[in-house]
């Protein structure tokens, strides 16, 4: 009977903290009415980020610069929109009633750019010469047929080691080539037109040139 007891008393304490925990957290909440204007003109913003600083919350304002969001007692908004400048709002601790409207005002921000002289030129000479001599990057076609030349994937294949399968297709080639002549003497490549075919190619490409 005492245990019985006693866990109706705690559960009726908690069910008292809990109805009290809710009523507090309920009291806290406020549903948050707005307008967002240009401080200047009294202008409509729309597309303005509307974020509760510390908690991923927020919503934008709609083509009449009007948002609704639910917040909580105490929260900072940060009002953000390009072309002008951030702004805080507080929602006040004591507020009375779950209920706030509020109309903000953004500054436009001004933006100052670096002064260009725009001038012509002397002559129609001075212009073909330097429209002659502009360098054009290359675009991205170009850029990939420099990199894939010949003269560069034998720089690459120079610097890098062979990869795996590169490694695997090697050994089974030099393989071929001793199981080919086994038992018997290996072909010598002074006879063959191709090997000395390839060896030309190869010095006049400047392979043998001490690095």
């Amino acid at each position: 009977m005492k245990k019985i007891a006693l866990s109706l008393i705690l559960g009726l304490v908690f069910s008292v903290t809990a109805k009290a925990q809710f009523e507090s957290y309920r009291d806290s909440v406020v549903q948050l009415y707005g307008v967002v204007m240009s401080s200047d003109s009294l202008r409509a913003l729309p597309g303005v980020t509307i974020k509760v600083i510390g908690r991923n919350q927020g919503t934008i304002s709609n083509d009449d610069g009007v948002f609704s969001i639910v917040v909580l007692k105490g929260d900072r908004l940060e009002f953000t929109s390009i072309g002008f400048k951030p702004s805080i709002a507080v929602i006040p601790r004591h507020l009375d009633g779950n209920q706030q409207s509020m109309i903000k005002l953004l500054t436009q921000d001004t933006i100052h750019l670096p002064t260009a002289i725009i001038k012509k030129y002397p002559s129609r000479e001075e212009f073909e010469r330097a429209f002659a001599s502009t360098r054009v990057p290359d675009d991205q076609e170009e850029i990939a047929r420099k990199n894939m030349s010949e003269a560069n994937r034998r720089a690459l294949m120079a610097v890098y080691p062979m990869s795996g399968s590169e490694a695997n297709q090697y050994f089974m080639q030099q393989n071929a080539r001793r199981y080919y002549s086994a038992g018997q003497l290996p072909p010598q490549n002074i006879f063959n037109p191709f090997a000395w075919a390839e060896f030309i190619q190869a010095w006049k490409r400047g392979d043998f040139r001490s690095k």
